[in-house]
């Protein structure tokens, strides 16, 4: 029978899988820059042009997570004591503000061709660059899903909702391909592209806000919060919690909270106590960083300065 793995092993494989997949993700982005170029010189199609810049930001974007997930997963040190895992957060950030200036300038690009419409050639070359576009971009969101799944890498899961967009955006680009060469209505081509602006647009926000919520140190769900204050409270001789502050510093969550004990526990009990209740926590979430205080039930002050526990109600 093997023992499970240890949170060291955990993130230690989480790591290895975002590099791997950061590495897929910049490949794909640079394979797909080229072959849009190449249809765009063929049929001269907006949307396709849009899908070009949208894939030239990816890339940029992809570099940007290939090298954050690294940073990321670099041990603390002197001046990062909670680690360095905010840096996929700020990765992140950059990411939604590529996709904005994305977003404007296909937006741009495609109001400019509806009021100059201008036709679509070679249409065949379009919608085969295209289809493979989406059999890649799938293959990737599925990698992505995975190394997800393995990491929880805030910045693979931005990474992979952009990449989800430009799925969903390449059908509305083929839609318009098609429309443009093989139905003569280039209006509808310059439309495809407005779509694709607007669908990078709302993609951008979400990547904003949850990137926000990382770096403003918004604390975790409250369905999280709840598994946290039910784990502790399964030892019948804690009594309550409180205090509790959560927040996440890229996959990793940060957990402190003050428990109550019997006051006539001897240190060594009381310890003993909360290592137990720090090992449901990391069962829960083995990639978590636990810190228990415990005081003395009904005797215990107000502490914790600047944000004591006037701030933090009582969650029992």
């Amino acid at each position: 029978m093997t023992s499970a793995a240890s949170p060291i092993d955990i993130h230690a494989e989480g790591h290895a899988a975002t590099r791997a997949v950061t590495r897929l993700s910049v490949g794909v982005a640079v394979l797909l820059i080229a072959l849009k170029a190449f249809a765009l010189g063929a049929s001269g199609s907006v949307s396709i042009l849009a899908s070009l810049a949208d894939s030239a930001l990816d890339l940029l974007a992809s570099l940007g997570v290939f090298f954050a997930v690294r940073w990321a997963a670099m041990p603390s040190d002197e001046d990062h004591r909670y680690g360095h895992g905010k840096g996929e957060a700020l990765a992140a950030l950059v990411q939604a503000g590529l996709v904005f200036a994305s977003a404007l300038f296909i937006g741009w690009e495609a109001v400019q061709r509806m009021l100059d419409p201008r036709p679509v050639v070679s249409g065949y070359w379009g919608v085969l660059v295209i289809l493979i576009s989406i059999a890649l971009t799938g293959w990737l969101v599925w990698m992505q899903g995975r190394a997800m799944r393995q990491s929880g890498s805030m910045a693979v899961a931005a990474d992979r909702a952009h990449y989800a967009g430009d799925l969903a955006a390449n059908g509305v680009v083929l839609i318009g391909v098609i429309s443009g060469s093989f139905l003569a209505a280039p209006g509808l081509d310059a439309a495809a592209g407005l779509v694709v602006a607007v669908w990078l647009f709302w993609g951008a926000l979400a990547v904003l806000k949850t990137a926000s919520d990382h770096l403003v140190d918004r604390a975790v769900p409250d369905a999280d919060r709840i598994t946290i204050t039910t784990a502790v409270l399964a030892d019948p001789r804690i009594s309550g919690v409180h205090q509790l502050r959560t927040r996440m510093a890229g996959p990793a969550m940060m957990i402190q909270m003050h428990i109550d004990l019997e006051p006539t526990l001897t240190l060594e009990a009381a310890h003993a106590i909360v290592v137990e209740a720090e090992n449901r926590l990391l069962a829960a979430f083995p990639r978590a960083d636990v810190l228990i205080h415990p005081d003395p039930r009904g005797r215990a002050e107000s502490h914790g300065g600047a944000f004591g526990e006037k701030e933090q109600p009582d969650l029992n």
